[in-house]
């Protein structure tokens, strides 16, 4: 492939399916946290012992081909990734390399670009280990089996990627299709990325970073062996062609070994899997299964609601978010819904540290509370503090109101009164505001606004104030 930005990024990631059980035996995907708990022979890898497939984690590799428009192999084949390290005590992992499950497929970017994909195929994770001093200190390193087994999907695209920026969008709207099929869990899977990189300075020598967790970490791994790279270049230096990890906690990248090439990993099909055969009524079943997927929503919001692209592409990013905005704006004007939901709702569970599956309270109290913000019968002061406390525990908005006397001051007659107050008592503020200072237009209504504990509407209590103000001028 003949490249021509200045940054070329290619990802391989790794998502683990949301099914009960590991991807070749019966034990619990999740569960006991005490280590080496939820493993049995067969993801030890003991002799005698045979692998089943998981069918589940079949069927969720399948819809996710057919989300993202990868052509499936009738044929799944399974092979051996030969290799010697504690995390797989078997000394191969379970993989597919010559067929995998699905081969291009695409992902369409924030800015309308298309990156292909390479391939999609099943695997087993490997155990998880942990290092006493680090990676780079310990001196003896601690093996969990209880991952060993889990069913994982492998996602690889083509080197199409050239940013950091990128690769995190491109992540973020994975992230959303995985949801949307219901075969990734956000809040307790695993998901991973290796990383290749390579710079135009360095006549594209490729550097790869491996097992990078989150998606603000990748972009930061990222950027910072683009920095280095850049460096070492400055310097004379060449850039190696090897393989890297990335350290969340001093946020660098280490050397761990030269980049190896598939073929040291002496692969060979897997003896003790049968072929399995995709049928067509399978793979039509999954399609049934198939639902509207965000950008094909963020399409209709924007052609059916009139909302900017912008709005649109943030109320279909997230199922949970879409589905309450759906049903918020069957009974509230639909921009009016975006906007709170994308500012206000999102701001109070950022806040809260919370995401959308955490939300207590239900369409019901957002449609109460918006229908008070579009009547105008509370300001949208009182509305963003009612979004707070709905966070806390659910209750009714209008009930609320009342009781605690929070309606909006709306009749010109009583904002008349009040800004015919204001202007008598300050009056250096008027003074200043007639010589020019538009700030002391602000300084008055900030002074109506605390007589009426922030309850008097802004836009008329502006104009009245503005007509009055300009009597006192005459």
């Amino acid at each position: 492939m003949k490249f021509t930005t200045d940054i070329v990024i290619g990802l391989e990631i790794h998502a683990e399916l949301d099914t009960q059980t590991k991807l070749f035996c019966s034990c619990a995907t999740k569960g006991n946290q005490q280590p080496n708990t939820r493993c049995c022979p067969i993801c030890l890898g003991h002799p005698g012992t045979r692998p089943v497939l998981n069918k589940k984690a079949l069927d969720y590799a399948t819809k996710l081909c057919l989300a993202l428009g990868s052509k499936l192999t009738k044929e799944i084949v399974f092979s051996r990734k030969n290799y010697f390290y504690p995390d797989m005590s078997k000394n191969y992992q379970i993989t597919q390399f010559e067929e995998p499950i699905g081969t291009g497929g695409t992902i369409t970017l924030k800015t309308g670009r298309k990156i292909q994909l390479t391939r999609i195929h099943i695997e087993e994770d490997p155990a998880a280990l942990a290092y006493t001093h680090g990676m780079k200190n310990s001196d003896s390193v601690l093996v969990d089996y209880n991952r060993a087994g889990n069913p994982l999907v492998e996602i690889v695209t083509e080197p199409q990627l050239t940013s950091p920026a990128e690769a995190r969008d491109f992540l973020n709207r994975l992230i959303s299709v995985l949801g949307y099929l219901n075969i990734f869990d956000i809040t307790r899977g695993i998901i991973k990325a290796d990383a290749n990189i390579s710079l135009k300075e360095s006549n594209y020598s490729r550097v790869e970073i491996k097992n990078i967790s989150g998606f603000k970490e990748i972009e930061k791994a990222l950027t910072y062996e683009i920095t280095r790279q850049k460096t070492q270049l400055r310097r004379g230096l060449k850039i190696t062609r090897e393989t890297r990890g990335w350290n969340p906690t001093s946020k660098t990248t280490l050397s761990l070994r030269t980049k190896e090439t598939e073929a040291d990993y002496g692969y060979i099909l897997e003896p003790d899997l049968s072929l399995i055969t995709l049928t067509d009524e399978l793979i039509h079943l999954m399609k049934k299964e198939i639902p509207e997927l965000a950008q094909q929503k963020s399409e209709r919001y924007q052609r059916e609601h009139k909302l900017s692209k912008e709005d649109a592409d943030v109320m279909s990013m997230e199922l949970e978010l879409a589905q309450l905005f759906e049903k918020v704006a069957t009974k509230i004007d639909p921009k009016l819904a975006a906007r709170w939901l994308r500012r206000e709702l999102l701001r109070v569970l950022n806040y809260n540290k919370k995401t959308t599956k955490e939300i207590q309270f239900n369409e019901k109290e957002i449609i109460e509370l918006l229908s008070l913000v579009q009547t105008n019968t509370i300001s949208e002061t009182t509305a963003q503090k009612l979004m707070e406390q709905l966070m806390e525990k659910p209750f009714s908005p209008k009930e609320h109101i009342k009781k605690h006397n929070l309606e909006q001051v709306t009749n010109e007659k009583e904002i008349e009164t009040l800004c015919k107050e204001t202007i008598k008592e300050h009056p250096q503020a008027v003074k200043d505001y007639h010589a020019g200072e538009q700030k002391s237009l602000h300084y008055l209504l900030g002074q109506i606004m605390k007589k009426t504990r922030g309850k008097a509407e802004p836009t008329k209590t502006t104009k009245i104030l503005k007509k009055e103000l300009k009597k006192k001028e005459l």
